[in-house]
């Protein structure tokens, strides 16, 4: 009788425990998610910030007489960037190895350290330092991006991929709008950058940037994915499935869009607020015109990862064809716009007077084309995150680490022909 009244108790408890433990395991997802795009903004406003102010910061600490003059210094912000990003499509292979020793939270701390040390050349810049720095950073980099994927996936499920992809794009975009609006202020009337605004400039990027390291220590553990085929993967089996995953036939279509988005990374990340910077017809205040154009590619950012993640529930049902078709349309449209308000020689170095665009430069047109740059770019990057997130959930590390090899590529070879090549 006791052994029944017992064993009746049990049957009545166990869905209240099933229901509490589900409960718990949502709320630590949830939790997990929100610190993830919080630790990104943090980490990114350093970087995001530096890729699109550095190529303007070097150019003042080449030039004699412009107040930011270091004696022997050579570097350019592009070919900086070129580095990094051909380091990052190499190392790309071996990131989901990494992930699967240390384990995506371990994995974004270490890679994180990587980010900050980059952030630090800014302080006093070496040209040697600077491309090693831009080097150790891109080894860094694919461990970073793939230890996301990795955990954003493992702390959503089919449901809550497209939201969960949407916020941690927007949070992380909101970096760009944060380093911006301190650099606009920064920058304000200054033709060249002086010796000790890039010197503030850099103490406040590294401080928020090893902010956001100390802030990945407060992720928490996934236990229900412990037990996960994923999870088990030693390194060289990690590095094996990366290379079959690859030789896919979705796999390989999808490398197109990889490509293009590394094409148009470049562009939003460094070429185009470098030459709204270098354009002499918007006058004194052109290096914080670039600075805004930045902020406004970050609304569109931030915009396009608010609607694309608080409606994503709508993209599962109607695919998501239709929104990186939008992506296409209005990237295209940006393009032309700047081929039309930006002059050709802009890319190169600081333009003359009579270094005229097809039509005369306009600051608004400038700001708005940042817009849809920031707002064509989401459309791309927040359903490539759903995607492999959700169709390659077993293999999210080789997928991500295969999307930002693709991607990487793409940039480093965008970012090397840059200071060479017309608009």
């Amino acid at each position: 009788m006791v052994m029944s009244i017992r064993t009746f108790k049990r049957f009545i408890q166990f869905p209240l425990r099933a229901l509490g433990h589900i409960m718990e395991t949502t709320t630590v997802k949830n939790y997990n998610i929100f610190i993830l795009g919080f630790a990104f903004m943090l980490v990114f406003t350093g970087f995001n910030t530096m890729s699109g102010i550095q190529a303007m910061i070097f150019k003042s600490a080449t030039t004699p007489g412009s107040g930011g003059y270091v004696e022997g210094f050579k570097g350019d912000g592009f070919i900086s960037s070129a580095v990094i990003y051909a380091v990052f499509s190499i190392a790309s292979w071996l990131a989901p190895s990494v992930v699967a020793w240390k384990g995506p939270r371990v994995a974004m701390i270490l890679a994180g350290v990587l980010y900050a040390q980059y952030i630090a050349q800014l302080l006093y810049p070496n040209t040697y330092l600077l491309y090693i720095s831009a080097a150790v950073i891109g080894l860094g980099a694919p461990v970073i991006w793939t230890a996301q994927g990795n955990f954003l996936s493992l702390n959503s499920d089919d449901d809550t991929i497209s939201r969960n992809s949407g916020i941690v794009w927007a949070m992380l975009q909101s970096s760009i709008f944060i380093g911006n609006m301190f650099a606009y202020f920064m920058f304000t009337g200054e033709e060249f950058i002086s010796s000790s605004v890039r010197t503030t400039v850099g103490v406040v990027l590294l401080s928020i940037t090893v902010a956001g390291v100390l802030f990945m220590f407060l992720l928490r553990a996934t236990p229900w994915a412990s037990n996960t085929a994923a999870s088990n993967e030693s390194p060289t089996s990690a590095l094996r499935s990366s290379g079959k995953l690859f030789l896919t036939k979705d796999m390989l279509m999808l490398s197109v869009t990889f490509l293009y988005t590394g094409l148009q990374l470049s562009i939003w990340s460094g070429v185009y607020p470098t030459c709204v910077g270098f354009t002499n017809s918007f006058g004194e205040n052109r290096k914080a015109l670039a600075t805004v154009c930045m902020i406004f590619i970050a609304a569109g950012e931030v915009l396009g990862g608010a609607i694309f993640g608080f409606f994503g529930h709508l993209t599962t049902k109607r695919g998501r064809d239709p929104i990186v078709i939008l992506g296409f349309i209005t990237s295209m449209t940006s393009y032309f716009l700047i081929f039309l308000n930006i002059p050709f020689e802009a890319p190169l170095g600081e333009t003359k007077p009579t270094d005229a665009a097809y039509i005369t430069s306009n600051i608004y047109l400038a700001v708005f084309t940042a817009f849809i740059l920031g707002f064509s770019d989401s459309c791309f990057n927040t359903q490539i995150t759903s995607i492999l997130g959700g169709a390659f959930k077993e293999q999210s590390s080789s997928a991500f680490a295969i999307f930002k090899f693709m991607q990487s590529m793409s940039a480093a070879v965008a970012f090397f022909y840059s200071p060479w090549l017309k608009l």
